[in-house]
């Protein structure tokens, strides 16, 4: 912190620093920490620590400190951007920002920052960088569990991570293109990306494979969409469209998109000659009233912000529907070690964790005579078939000094949209203390999915 009268006091541990005085307000002061190690402490206490002073001439300020480095549980890894090398380890691309990157990390029951009690230097760090830098991040935020495969990462501006649980696996925060393209050059060997994402960048590549087509979020649609008014204003389809008399190759129709690739695709199939595209990331909902576009081709999930800027889609106009998958590389499943074990891994994780979603576990008590009696009172109500049909198992209860079986266990798994209608149809047939309690997997025998794959593979 600055003192006054030009003194400049830092604080920190057992490091080395090199300290450059300035001599006018435009210079920087320069520190290089080459290692600082913060002192021990219980968790919630105030750190201590010397300040050694550095004076400065009266004119100087400081303008920038340089981050320190910080041990972490996280294994980093800095790439050498110039050369190739061979690699051991398996590299899995997630989404670094956005909807899609909140929504990944969700489902593999992510930190967002991950912060290791058993490491108080950790909290030290954060403490300091809190008091001298205004980048730090406001909060630390935790996410539940869902697949059990947490995703460490010690701060936001670090794009490798790890996941524990999967051994020499890391984890690379990338933008969803690039994370197609690396898929495709090697660098990469799984990526969670939109299936939007894996078919405009990827290009039909047959390296690329599908090993999860439906992880059931990021659901949109790649969609064509036109003005309301204008000579746009009766028509509602891609046929009527492509009849427009006006498109000519003076004067072709004009589409804004980042969807190049699918756009000229879509476009050829449905007998549209005369088309241009202007490439667009954002706000491409503005550009017919712009005037710089006819149409747009563009992701669209509510349509909300299509009929807020009088914007329509048409029929026949959807050319994908996307959600996010599981990508891999095909010559890494076949070739490069470890990485169809990681896949196997996840690929049953997402699995297990998707097919339980919405399911319960309902327990009761009913009395009967036998397991089979009980069992056919049960499988006489539609609701209470479960996966394969109950679990009946008996109930033993003391009794007259001795051990009695007049009651019968049921467990069944039963929809969330059928939760209700099962516990009414149990107590109907003398079921009683029901018990009801979410699901976190449901393992099959083997997942349909993984043998598709292998399929797939020649393997």
């Amino acid at each position: 912190k600055n003192t006054g009268g030009g003194r400049l006091e830092i604080a920190w541990f057992n490091s080395f620093s090199t300290v450059t005085e300035c001599e006018s307000e435009d210079k920087f002061v320069e520190m290089a920490l080459v290692r600082t190690v913060f002192l021990q402490r219980p968790l919630g206490s105030t750190p201590s620590f010397q300040t050694p002073s550095y004076r400065l001439s009266d004119s100087s300020s400081l303008k920038f400190v340089s981050c320190c480095s910080v041990a972490s549980p996280a294994t980093v890894v800095n790439g050498n951007v110039g050369k190739k090398h061979e690699r051991n380890e398996v590299r899995l691309g997630l989404p670094s920002k956005g909807r899609m990157a909140v929504d990944t990390l969700d489902l593999l029951k992510a930190f967002l920052l991950y912060l290791c009690n058993s490491n108080p230097s950790i909290v030290d760090c954060i403490f300091l960088l809190s008091c001298v830098s205004s980048f730090w991040v406001n909060s630390v935020k935790f996410c539940v569990q869902d697949c059990q495969l947490s995703v460490k990462q010690v701060n936001l501006r670090q794009y490798v991570a790890e996941i524990p649980q999967l051994a020499n696996l890391e984890v690379w925060f990338q933008r969803p293109k690039d994370i197609v393209r690396k898929l495709v050059s090697g660098d990469l060997d799984l990526g969670i990306v939109g299936l939007d994402t894996v078919n405009e960048y990827g290009q039909g590549d047959e390296d690329l494979i599908l090993v999860h087509e439906a992880l059931d979020y990021g659901d949109c649609r790649l969609s064509l969409a036109i003005p309301k008014y204008g000579i746009f204003e009766n028509i509602n389809s891609l046929k009527e469209l492509a009849q427009m008399p006006q498109w000519t190759s003076e004067k072709p129709l004009r589409v804004a998109t980042g969807f190049t690739y699918l756009g000229t695709k879509f476009m050829k199939e449905n007998g549209l000659e005369h088309v241009t595209f202007s490439t667009a990331d954002g706000a491409l909902e503005a550009a017919p009233a712009m005037g710089i576009a006819d149409a747009i081709v563009d992701l669209v999930s509510s349509g909300t912000t299509l009929r807020e800027n009088n914007l329509k889609e048409i029929e026949g106009g959807v050319i994908l529907e996307s959600q996010a998958v599981l990508v891999a590389s095909r010559r890494s499943l076949i070739h490069r070690k470890g990485v169809l074990d990681i896949t196997h891994e996840m690929l049953e994780r997402f699995e297990a964790h998707l097919r339980a979603a919405g399911q319960f576990t309902v327990t009761a008590n009913m009395r009967g005579s036998s397991a089979d009696v009980v069992a056919e009172r049960v499988l006489s109500q539609p609701s209470l078939s479960g996966l394969q049909g109950p679990t009946v198992s008996p109930v033993f209860c003391k009794r007259d000094g001795g051990v009695a079986a007049d009651y019968y266990a049921i467990v069944i798994c039963v929809p969330k949209k059928a939760l209700y209608k099962s516990v009414q149809q149990l107590r109907a047939i003398g079921g009683s203390g029901v018990l009801v309690s979410p699901l976190t997997y449901i393992f099959d025998e083997e997942t349909p999915r993984w043998r598709k794959l292998l399929s797939n593979l020649g393997l």
